[in-house]
C-alpha cells in the first residue's frame, strides 16, 4: 500500500481534527482553542489575503441559500463556531429589519475570537455564546437553521458535531456546512501547491504562530472529502443531504434538513 493511498485511507476513517502532538479529542479540542486564541488579532487579516477576498463572497453565497429561513421573524438561527462574526453578519442581513424578530446567536468556544466578533456586533440583534460545539447551551428542538463557515473541520469528533446539531434543531429545521475541500486533477494540484507550501509560510509570518497556519492543510486534507460527509450527514438522521461546490470545488456547502 503506498503512503499516499494510507493516508488517504486514514483521513477517510477520521473522526475529528487532530493538531500535531494531540491524541486524545480532548487534547484536540484544547490546541484547536489555544491555536485560534493565538491567531484572532490577524485572523480577519489573513482570511482576506490568503483567500484573495473569496471568502467574502462565499459568506454571501451560502447565506443567501437559506434567505427564505432567515427572512422569517420567528426563526432561530445560530452560526456555530462564528470565529470574528463574518458569517454571522452575512446571516443578519437576511433577517427581516424592524423589531419583535428572534435573535441571531453566535457560538465560538474561542475567548479571543469571539471577543472580536462581539465588536461587530454591537447594536445588533446578535447574542455572542462562548460554548463548545458539541456541548451547545440550547435546548434541544429550539433552533430553525444551525450554519458553520469553516470550522467545522475543527471539531474534536464530526459525528458527535452532527448528533448535537441534529439533537438542536426542529423537526424540518436545516443545517449549512460551508468547509474547504481539496479537488482532484489538475485543479487539485495547484490548490495543494498554494495550500500546503505558500498558505502556511505566509500565514506563519504575518500572524507569528507558524504552527496555525501548518494546521490548517493539515485539517482540510483530514476532513471528509463530500461523499464521505453527505454520508456522515444521513448517519446522523439528516434527510435530503446536497453539497454545491464552490470556486472549483475548493469550498463547497452542505446542507441537510432534519425529517
Amino acid at each position: 500500500m503506498t503512503n499516499l493511498h494510507q493516508n488517504r485511507l486514514e483521513h477517510e476513517s477520521s473522526t475529528g481534527a487532530r493538531p500535531t502532538g494531540a491524541s486524545t479529542e480532548e487534547a484536540a479540542a484544547t490546541g484547536v482553542q489555544q491555536m485560534f486564541d493565538s491567531i484572532a488579532p490577524k485572523y480577519d487579516l489573513l482570511n482576506d489575503l490568503l483567500s484573495v477576498g473569496l471568502d467574502r463572497w462565499w459568506w454571501t453565497r451560502a447565506a443567501h441559500t437559506f434567505h427564505e429561513v432567515l427572512a422569517r421573524p420567528e426563526a432561530v438561527a445560530l452560526d456555530l463556531c462564528c470565529g470574528t462574526g463574518d458569517m454571522t453578519l452575512a446571516l443578519m442581513k437576511h433577517r427581516p429589519a424592524g423589531s419583535g424578530e428572534a435573535p441571531m446567536l453566535a457560538v465560538d468556544f474561542s475567548h479571543e475570537m469571539l471577543s472580536r466578533g462581539a465588536e461587530k456586533f454591537a447594536g445588533r440583534n446578535i447574542i455572542a455564546i462562548e460554548a463548545d460545539a458539541l456541548h451547545l447551551p440550547v435546548a434541544a428542538g429550539s433552533l430553525d437553521l444551525v450554519t458553520s463557515a469553516f470550522g467545522f473541520r475543527n471539531l474534536a469528533n464530526y459525528e458527535e458535531g452532527l448528533a448535537e446539531l441534529y439533537r438542536v434543531l426542529r423537526p424540518g429545521g436545516q443545517i449549512g456546512i460551508l468547509e474547504c475541500n481539496q479537488p482532484e486533477g489538475v485543479t487539485g494540484a495547484v490548490y495543494n501547491l498554494y495550500f500546503r507550501k505558500i498558505l502556511p509560510k505566509i500565514g506563519g509570518m504575518i500572524s507569528g504562530d507558524a504552527r496555525a497556519y501548518s494546521y490548517l492543510p493539515a485539517s482540510v486534507e483530514r476532513f471528509p472529502r463530500p461523499a464521505r460527509m453527505l454520508k456522515l450527514i444521513r448517519e446522523a438522521g439528516f434527510s435530503d443531504a446536497t453539497w454545491t461546490g464552490y470556486t472549483f470545488g475548493t469550498t463547497g456547502l452542505y446542507r441537510a434538513r432534519k425529517p
